[in-house]
C-alpha cells in the first residue's frame, strides 16, 4: 500500500502508526530508530502498547537482555519526547523496572497535553515502587490530564501515591486499583468534577465496606455514572462486604451499572429479593459465597412483579456447596434451559466443572459447552439455542468475553499481559 501512490502512503503511515504494539525490545529498537530518524513519524501515534511485552522472546537471560540496551528507562523516555500527541500509554509488569522518574514525570506531569489513559497492571518490581515514591517529593501540578487510569495488581506502592493522584484527576472516568493499597482518604479525595463510570475495587484490604458504601451513594463523583463496579474479594483471607454490609449496598446501588461484581461477598437467600430487581438492568452478576443452586435458578425464574431479566453473564463460582451445581441439570430448574434467554455465559467453581467433564455429552444435550482459562472455568450456551446477540458493548471497551476482572482503560481486542489479568485469573 506504501507503495501505490502518494496518496495512500500518506494514509497508510496514519494508520501504521496510530497504534503502536511492541511484542519485544528488538521491534521497540526498530520503532525508536523510524521515529528518530523521521519525526513526522511520531506525531502519528495515539497509543504505545507494552500489553503483549515479552522480554524472554529474544533473550534467554536478564544480563542478555540489559546488554542489549533496547528497552531501558533512558530509551523509553528517548521515545515518549518524539510522540508528543499520544493519548494512550499501556505499560505491565514486564517493563515495570524501565519507569524511571523522569519517565513517571513525563507522563503525569503535563508535557503530553494529549495523554488521557495510563496502565501500570501488574508493576510490581521494586525499581517501580522507588520511581513512585521519588515523585512524592517533587511538587505536582494541580490539575492531571488523565482521565482513565489502572493501577490493577500494583500492591507494592504506598498509600501516599493514591493520595497524591487521586486528588488531581479531575477528568476521571476509568479507575482500576484491584488488589493497591488505597485508603479511603485516597478515595474521598476525587474531585467532584470526576464522572466515574469503571470502577474496580477488588481485594482492596484497607478499605471498609462502610466507606465504599458511603462513597458509592454519597460522592458526585460515582454516584449518578457508575457502569462497571467490582467489590470482589477472597473470602478466605478477607471479608469485605458482610450480610449486613450487602443489604445496605444492594437498596442504594444506581440504575447506570452494568456489571456488578460481588463474588466473595456473605450473599445468603434473604438478599434474594434486593438482588432479583438488578438482573432486571444488569448485563453481568457475580454473586456472593452464601447460596445454593436452588437459590441462583429461582433468581432468575419469570416473575409477575417484574420483566425478565437482562443478564448475559452470571458467575455462580462462589456457591456454598461445590457439588450443587447438578441439580441445575435437573428438569425442575430452568437455568440452563432456553427460558433463561439472554443469559449466555455461567462461570463455575473449578470441582464441578471437572465432575462436569465427565459428563460432557448431559452438557451438550443441554445446550452448552465447557471453556476453561488458567483458573476460570465457564458454561457457555451454544449457538443456536437463543438468538444470536453481538457481544460489543461500549462499556466493555472493546472486549468481546464476559466476566473481565480487569478494567480496559482504552478500546482495544484484549490480549498479551491483559487478557490475562482479564479473563485468566480469578480475581
Amino acid at each position: 500500500m506504501l507503495l501505490t501512490s502518494k496518496t495512500l502512503h500518506g494514509a497508510t503511515l496514519g494508520t501504521l502508526y496510530t497504534h503502536i504494539t511492541i511484542p519485544h525490545s528488538k521491534i521497540f529498537r526498530k520503532f525508536l530508530t523510524q521515529i528518530s530518524t523521521h519525526p513526522e513519524l511520531g506525531g502519528f501515534v495515539r497509543r504505545l502498547d507494552f500489553s503483549h511485552f515479552n522480554p524472554t522472546s529474544l533473550f534467554s537471560t536478564e544480563r542478555e537482555r540489559s546488554n542489549a540496551h533496547n528497552l531501558t528507562s533512558s530509551t523509553l523516555l528517548e521515545c515518549l519526547e518524539l510522540i508528543p500527541n499520544v493519548k494512550e500509554f499501556l505499560a505491565q509488569e514486564h517493563i515495570g523496572e524501565n519507569l524511571s522518574p523522569e519517565v513517571l514525570q513525563k507522563l503525569f506531569f503535563g508535557s503530553l497535553p494529549k495523554l488521557r489513559a495510563l496502565d501500570f497492571c501488574g508493576c510490581w518490581h521494586a525499581d517501580f515502587r522507588r520511581s513512585f515514591e521519588a515523585l512524592l517529593t517533587v511538587q505536582w501540578p494541580k490539575e492531571l490530564t488523565i482521565s482513565r487510569l489502572s493501577f490493577h495488581k500494583t500492591s507494592t506502592l504506598p498509600a501516599a501515591i493514591f493520595e497524591t493522584i487521586l486528588p488531581r484527576l479531575t477528568r476521571l472516568t476509568h479507575l482500576d486499583v484491584a488488589g493497591c493499597q488505597i485508603t479511603a482518604k485516597a478515595l474521598f479525595s476525587i474531585p467532584t468534577s470526576a464522572r466515574i463510570t469503571h470502577l474496580n475495587l477488588a481485594k482492596c484490604k484497607r478499605l471498609k465496606a462502610d466507606e465504599i458504601i458511603t462513597f458509592l451513594t454519597r460522592h458526585p463523583a460515582v454516584k449518578d455514572s457508575i457502569q462497571v463496579l467490582s467489590l470482589a474479594h477472597d473470602a478466605s483471607n478477607h471479608e469485605l462486604l458482610g450480610e449486613d454490609d450487602l443489604f445496605d449496598l444492594l437498596t442504594v446501588l444506581p440504575p447506570t451499572l452494568k456489571s456488578l461484581n460481588l463474588k466473595g461477598s456473605k450473599m445468603k437467600p434473604i438478599h434474594l429479593p434486593l438482588v432479583a430487581p438488578l438482573t432486571r438492568r444488569l448485563e453481568e452478576l457475580s454473586l456472593g459465597r452464601c447460596l445454593m443452586a436452588s437459590d441462583v435458578d429461582s433468581l432468575l425464574a419469570p416473575r409477575d412483579d417484574m420483566g425478565p431479566h437482562t443478564l448475559r453473564y452470571l458467575d455462580v463460582s462462589d456457591l456454598v456447596a461445590s457439588n450443587d451445581i447438578d441439580p441445575l441439570f435437573d428438569l425442575r430448574y430452568t437455568l440452563l434451559k432456553p427460558v433463561s434467554a439472554p443469559l449466555c455465559v455461567l462461570e463455575i467453581a473449578e470441582r464441578p466443572f471437572k465432575r462436569l467433564k465427565e459428563r460432557r455429552k448431559a452438557v451438550e444435550i443441554a445446550g452448552w459447552t465447557l471453556k476453561e482459562s488458567g483458573q476460570r472455568y465457564w458454561l457457555v450456551r451454544n449457538a443456536g439455542q437463543i438468538p444470536k446477540e453481538n457481544p460489543y458493548r461500549s462499556w466493555k471497551m472493546g472486549a468481546e468475553s464476559w466476566g473481565a476482572r480487569k478494567i480496559p482503560v482504552a478500546v482495544a481486542e484484549v490480549g498479551g499481559m491483559y487478557g490475562w489479568h482479564m479473563f485468566t485469573r480469578k480475581l
